[in-house]
């Protein structure tokens, strides 16, 4: 019977010119996404075995040679290694927390919510580019930034913010004595501190967004319940509204990682890798080696590892959610 009824199924004139259809409105989509997102990924796996120098068409196999140079003490990649994850470490949490508390402050019942959700959201979808030569102009040395801090009696980094390339940790334990620490240690450079800081302006919007999704998905009973009990605010928040939002966070948590590893366009327009390249990012170095130093084929395979960092940390945050569902 079953054999029967998917045989006429499959005779049906009616859903077979559906499934054609279905793909007909597919294939577009589909081309697109093989063109432009697979194909490159592919290519720049095939190209990370070659070595082109851009301005030639030969494109001589090197098989791991690529590979060996990058993990065999690779100063530069050690460099833009440790000023990403330093990136993200500031970044991530700062931006999730600050985007958390705006999310329930926006989800408030006040006058003006509208217009504060707007207020907002509107840095994320602002120019970076603009928003980048803004803080150039904040960050001079006779801009806004320092002006303000002269005025209340604080003092201003020499050199200034955006050219300045000592560590913020190893000038905090420079003041208690503590001198010679580790690089890895040093912390970020105040240059990176300053895109650090811009960064989590512009992107603490768009965390706020998804906080407010997840939200309004809590049922207002359970506060009300917990309200009978006598919970205050601070407890509501704490022990319903943080754990309801767990798989939320997390999730915003792996946009953020995502989103710190691929950072280069604030850092381009902003400090192009300086200064002493403590600014210098895995994205950027891809940039640099691949358009700079006409290294095509190792910059692909720095695009590869990068690609496998970001695929990990997403197969993690995957793992994590989905442990985290109800069962």
């Amino acid at each position: 019977m079953a054999l029967a009824a998917r045989t006429h199924r499959s005779r049906n004139p009616i859903a077979a010119e559906d499934r054609i259809a279905g793909w007909m409105f597919l294939l577009p989509a589909l081309v697109i996404f093989a063109v432009f997102i697979i194909g490159p990924i592919l290519y720049v796996f095939w190209l990370s075995f070659h070595q082109w120098s851009v301005i030639t068409p030969e494109k001589p196999w090197v098989g791991l040679q690529n590979y060996r140079k990058l993990f065999s003490g690779n100063r530069d990649f050690e460099i833009a290694l440790r000023n990403t994850v330093w990136f993200a470490i500031g970044v991530v949490p700062t931006q999730t927390i600050l985007g958390l508390l705006l999310a329930v402050l926006a989800n408030r019942k006040i006058k003006g919510k509208t217009f504060f959700r707007t207020a907002f959201y509107f840095p994320s979808i602002s120019s970076s580019v603009v928003i980048s030569i803004i803080f150039l102009w904040l960050y001079a040395q006779n801009g806004l930034l320092n002006a303000v801090l002269h005025r209340i009696g604080l003092p201003t980094p020499t050199p200034p913010w955006i050219s300045n390339p000592r560590g913020v940790i190893e000038m905090a334990l420079g003041s208690f004595g503590i001198h010679h620490i580790s690089l890895w240690l040093a912390g970020p450079s105040v240059a990176l501190l300053s895109i650090m800081m811009m960064n989590v302006w512009t992107t603490m919007g768009t965390m706020m967004v998804v906080f407010l999704a997840g939200l309004q998905d809590i049922p207002p009973d359970v506060y009300e319940a917990a309200a009978l009990d006598g919970a205050t605010r601070t407890r509501q928040f704490i022990d319903i509204t943080v754990p309801l939002l767990r798989p939320v966070i997390f999730f915003v948590l792996t946009l953020g990682i995502i989103g710190t590893f691929q950072v280069f366009d604030q850092i381009f327009v902003m400090t192009s890798g300086g200064p002493a390249k403590t600014t210098t990012t895995l994205a950027y170095l891809v940039y640099q080696e691949g358009f700079g130093n006409f290294s095509m084929g190792y910059a692909s395979a720095i695009a590869v590892v990068l690609f496998f960092m970001i695929l990990i940390i997403f197969l993690i945050q995957r793992r994590i959610v989905a442990n985290q569902e109800p069962m």
